[in-house]
C-alpha cells in the first residue's frame, strides 16, 4: 500500500530528527572535556581490540588461499611413467628435503638444460653448481652459532634469497641448490623430474571431510562469539555518568526517545573511533605476525589481507550494534529530569525466553545427530545457527543466574558485604564483565570434547616400534651396503645400524600381475626381519607374513617355485626396468616372520647379497635402520648429515608409533592460535572494563577511605565482586559447554566421553585471566582510594 502524501514529510522529518539526535550525542562525546575523552578512549580501546581480532579473522581465508596458491605455483612433481625429452626449455629437479630438529627444510636441486629453462617462483636466476638460494629464515639460521651441523649438511655457497612468491611463510626454511649430472632415467628409485614449467598441471579438488568441516565451522563460531560479546559490552562503558548527563537533558526539555537516541549517538562515536583504533591495532598486529612462528606455522603480512566484503560488514556491523545495544539497554532505565530512577528492587529477570535460545540451538542441531562422516554432510547453516544460539544462551542465562544467586548471599566480613551489596544493586554490570569469559570457556570445553573424541579417527598406527629403531634412512640406491652400514655405524650418537635393500621380481611377459618382493641383506640384517635358525651368505629364504591375506600369499606361492627363472626389477606400467634374469635356487627354506620386524610389510623372499647377480645391484633401494643414543646431543642431526653425505637425495624420518592427519593437526594449531588471541582480547578488554568501573566509583571509594575504611577491605571487596560472577559464569559455561560437546560428538557418531582434565584446564584458564586482570587493576585501585578524590571543581 502506498503511503499517503502527508506521511512522507512526516517520515522525512522523523529521519532528520533521529539523525540530529545521534549527531548531538556524538558531539557530546567529543566535547565533554577530559572526562568525556577518557570515557570515549576506554570505549574505543575496548571496541578496537575486538575489531582488530575480527579483521584478523576475516583475513584467515585469504591466508589459506595465498599459501595454497604458492604451493601450486612451485609444484614440481610430474608422477609420469614416461620421461619428457630434453629440450632448451626444460629443467631437472630433485627433492632433497631434510629436517633441522623439529623444523622441516624444503630443498631442491636444479639443473637447467637450456637457456629457456623455467625458473621456480621466487628465483631471479639459477644457482650454479655449489651455490644455493635460500629463504630469509634459512639464511638467518645458517648464520647462527648453533647451526654448525646444518651448515655441514648444506655445503653450498649462499648467493641469493628466495622471494616471497616462492615461500608459504616468512619463517619457512627452504633452499634451491645448483647441480650437474642429474639423471631422470636412473633406476633404483631416484626421483628426478624434467619440467617445462613449475606448477600443478592437474589441480584436483579433494572431497571435504564432513567432520573436519563441522570442526572448522564450530571453531570460527566459538572464537568470534566472545569478540562480539566484548564489543557489545565495550560500547556501554561509562553508563552511570552518562545516565546522569541524560537526566540533565530531560531537565531542559528532551523527551525519553530523544534521550535514548542521544545516548546511542555517544556510543556510536566511541564505536567509530574504535573502528579506527582497531584498524591501527590490526595493521600493527599484521606486521608482528609476519615475524613470528607459532607451532611451525608462519605467514607474510601481505597474506593477512581481509576480504573487502567482510571488512565492509565489520565496518557496518560494529557501529550498528553499538546503537542497537545502547537502545536496548536504555529500555531498562527511566531517565527523569531529577535523576535516573534505579529502584532498590529492580524488576526480576524472566527465565522463559532465556531458555528458548539454547533450546532453539539444540533443535537446529538435532536433525544432524548420528550422521558422522559416512551419512552425508552437515548443513553449515544449521550448525552455525545452532552453536551460535547455544552460546548466545550463555549470555542470556548468566544475568538471570547471577541475579538469583547473589540475592541469596548473606552475611560475612565487611569486604564480602560491600561486594555482595554492590552485586545485588547492579548484577547486570557484573554479568556483562564475565559474559565474554563464559562464552569463551563454554565454546572451548565443547571444542576440547570434540577434538578429543575424534582424535582417534585422525590418528593411525604406523606399525613402527620406536624401541626397535629411532630413525630410518631411505636411499634411492643402496650402492655398497657394507660401506653404507659402516658409515652410519661410525656416526656420532648411533648405537646400532641395520642395512636392508629391496627390489621386486617377476615374469613380466607371462604373469605381469604377479610380482614378489625381495629383501636383501646380510644374515644379521635378515634376522631383524625373520627368525633364522641358520644363515650364510648365498642363502635364499621364503618368508610368509601372516598379516597378508590368503589370496596374496597364494599369488606369491605361485611365483616362488624352485628352479623357476624370474626377472629382477621387471618394471611397472610403461617403465621397462632392468629385467635382470635370475633363477631361483633349489633349496628354498620357509622361515617364520618376526612380529617386531623392522620391515612390517616384508613378504616374498629374503636374499643374502651373493645370491643375487651383480647386474641387479642398481635396482636395489636401500633402507638403513638406526638406533641412536638419546644421551648424545644432536644425535639425529648427525644421522641426517651422514645420510646427506651418502646420498643427497636420501630421505630421513623419525620413527613414531602413531601419526596424525595433517589437516586435523593444522586445524588444532589454528584453534590454539585463535584461542590465545581470544584470551588476550578477553584479558585486555576485562582490564579496560575494570579500570572504567573503578573510575566511575572513584568518589565512592574516596568517601569510604575518608570515613576510615581500610584499603585492604576495599581491595578484597573488589576481588569478591570479580570472583563471585566469574565462578557463577564458569559454572554455567561448563554446563553449556558439556552439553554442546556431547551434541557435537553425537553428530559425528562418536561415543560421548568427558575429558575432565580439559574441562578443568579451560575453566582454570578463564579464572587465571580474571585473576591476572584483578591483580593488574590493584595499583590503579590504590591510587583511587585517597581522600582527595572527593575534591571537585
Amino acid at each position: 500500500m502506498k503511503p499517503r502524501t502527508g506521511d512522507l514529510p512526516r517520515e522525512r522529518s522523523r529521519a532528520r530528527g533521529t539523525f540530529r539526535d545521534l549527531t548531538m550525542g556524538a558531539r557530546f562525546a567529543v566535547t565533554g572535556g577530559r572526562e568525556g575523552w577518557v570515557r570515549m578512549t576506554l570505549t574505543a580501546v575496548g571496541v578496537g581490540l575486538g575489531v582488530a581480532l575480527l579483521l584478523l579473522t576475516t583475513a584467515l581465508p585469504n591466508v589459506f588461499t595465498a599459501r595454497h596458491r604458492v604451493e601450486e605455483a612451485r609444484y614440481d612433481y610430474t608422477f609420469s611413467s614416461t620421461t619428457r625429452p630434453r629440450a632448451d626449455n626444460t629443467v631437472l629437479v630433485a627433492a632433497t628435503d631434510t629436517q633441522w630438529h623439529s623444523k622441516n627444510v624444503r630443498g631442491r636441486l636444479l639443473e637447467p638444460e637450456g637457456s629457456r629453462a623455467p625458473l621456480p617462483p621466487g628465483l631471479g636466476r639459477f644457482p650454479a653448481k655449489g651455490e644455493m638460494v635460500v629463504s630469509p629464515a634459512l639464511r638467518e639460521l645458517l648464520a647462527s652459532d648453533g647451526a654448525r651441523l646444518l651448515r655441514e649438511r648444506l655445503p653450498y655457497r649462499v648467493v641469493g634469497t628466495i622471494g616471497e612468491s616462492g615461500l608459504i611463510g616468512s619463517q619457512e626454511l627452504a633452499y634451491y641448490a645448483g647441480a650437474r649430472g642429474l639423471d631422470p632415467d636412473a633406476g633404483g628409485g631416484v626421483r628426478v623430474d624434467r619440467l617445462v614449467r613449475f606448477g600443478d598441471p592437474h589441480p584436483t579438488t579433494e572431497k571435504t571431510d564432513p567432520v573436519l568441516l563441522l570442526m572448522v565451522l564450530v571453531v570460527f563460531v566459538v572464537l568470534l562469539m566472545p569478540v562480539a560479546v566484548f564489543i557489545a559490552a565495550a560500547v556501554r562503558f561509562g553508563g552511570e555518568r552518562r545516565d546522569r548527563r541524560l537526566a540533565a537533558l530531560r531537565l531542559v526539555g528532551s523527551d525519553s526517545g530523544m534521550t535514548r537516541r542521544i545516548a546511542a549517538g555517544e556510543a556510536l562515536a566511541g564505536a567509530l573511533l574504535g573502528l579506527a583504533v582497531g584498524t591501527v591495532f590490526f595493521l600493527i598486529g599484521r606486521q608482528i605476525a609476519g615475524s613470528v612462528e607459532v607451532l611451525g606455522e608462519s605467514v607474510f603480512p601481505g597474506y593477512l589481507d581481509p576480504s573487502p566484503a567482510l571488512v565492509a560488514l565489520v565496518a557496518v556491523a560494529v557501529p550498528a550494534s553499538a546503537v542497537l545495544v545502547t537502545l536496548l539497554a536504555m529500555r531498562g532505565v527511566v531517565v527523569e529530569p531529577l535523576g535516573v530512577v534505579r529502584t532498590a528492587r529492580p524488576a526480576r529477570r524472566r527465565l522463559w525466553w532465556r531458555l528458548l535460545l539454547p533450546l532453539a540451538g539444540l533443535a537446529l542441531l538435532y536433525p544432524m545427530v548420528g550422521k558422522g562422516r559416512d551419512n552425508g554432510g552437515f548443513n553449515q547453516y544449521l550448525v552455525t545457527g545452532g552453536v551460535l544460539l547455544l552460546l548466545v544462551g550463555v549470555t542470556a542465562l548468566l544475568p538471570w543466574f547471577v541475579e538469583r544467586v547473589v540475592a541469596r548471599l548473606g552475611a560475612g566480613p565487611v569486604s564480602w558485604q560491600l561486594a555482595v551489596r554492590r552485586l545485588q544493586l547492579s548484577s547486570g554490570t557484573a554479568a556483562r564483565m564475565v559474559n565474554g569469559i563464559a562464552v569463551a570457556v563454554a565454546g572451548a570445553i565443547a571444542l576440547q570434547m570434540l577434538f578429543a573424541g575424534v582424535q582417534s579417527q585422525y590418528t593411525k598406527d604406523t606399525g613402527r616400534d620406536p624401541g626397535r629403531a629411532s630413525m630410518e634412512v631411505t636411499l634411492p640406491d643402496s650402492g655398497n651396503a657394507t660401506a653404507v652400514g659402516e658409515a652410519f655405524r661410525r656416526t656420532e650418537g648411533v648405537r646400532v645400524s641395520v642395512v636392508l635393500s629391496s627390489t621386486s621380481a617377476g615374469d613380466k611377459r607371462r604373469e605381469p600381475e604377479n610380482l614378489i618382493d625381495l629383501t636383501v641383506g646380510d644374515c644379521a640384517a635378515l634376522r631383524e626381519v625373520a627368525r633364522l635358525s641358520s644363515c650364510r651368505d648365498g642363502d635364499v629364504f621364503k618368508l610368509r607374513n601372516p598379516h597378508y591375506d590368503a589370496a596374496y600369499n597364494a599369488s606369491v606361492g605361485a611365483v616362488v617355485r624352485p628352479g623357476r627363472e624370474l626377472y629382477l626389477d621387471p618394471g611397472y606400467s610403461d617403465e621397462p626396468g632392468l629385467q635382470v634374469p635370475w633363477k631361483l635356487p633349489a633349496g628354498l627354506r620357509q622361515v617364520p616372520y618376526r612380529e617386531d620386524s623392522l620391515q612390517s610389510a616384508a613378504n616374498g623372499l629374503l636374499v643374502t647379497p651373493s645370491a643375487l647377480p651383480a647386474k641387479a645391484r642398481p635396482a636395489l633401494r636401500g633402507h638403513v635402520f638406526v638406533r641412536t643414543d638419546e644421551s648424545v646431543p644432536d644425535a639425529a642431526e648427525h644421522v641426517r648429515n651422514t645420510a646427506a653425505r651418502v646420498d643427497a637425495a636420501a630421505d630421513v624420518f623419525t620413527w613414531t608409533a602413531t601419526e596424525e592427519s595433517t589437516k586435523y593437526t593444522s586445524l588444532r594449531t589454528g584453534l590454539f592460535v585463535g584461542a590465545v588471541c581470544v584470551l588476550a582480547l578477553i584479558g585486555a578488554s576485562l582490564l579496560v572494563s575494570q579500570l572504567e568501573q573503578l573510575r566511575e566509583r572513584r568518589k565512592l571509594l574516596s568517601s569510604l577511605v575518608a570515613f576510615g575504611t581500610r584499603r585492604r577491605t576495599l581491595g578484597l571487596s573488589v576481588l569478591w565482586q570479580t570472583a563471585v560472577p566469574i565462578v557463577l559464569g564458569l559454572l554455567l559455561s561448563s554446563v553449556v559447554g558439556l552439553t554442546l560437546g556431547a551434541v557435537l560428538l553425537k553428530m559425528t557418531a562418536t561415543p560421548v566421553t568427558v575429558d575432565w582434565a580439559s574441562v578443568l584446564s579451560m575453566t582454570g584458564a578463564g579464572a587465571a585471566v580474571v585473576l591476572a586482570v584483578t591483580l593488574l587493576s590493584l595499583p590503579p585501585l590504590l591510587r583511587l582510594m585517597r581522600p582527595d578524590g572527593l575534591r571537585t571543581e
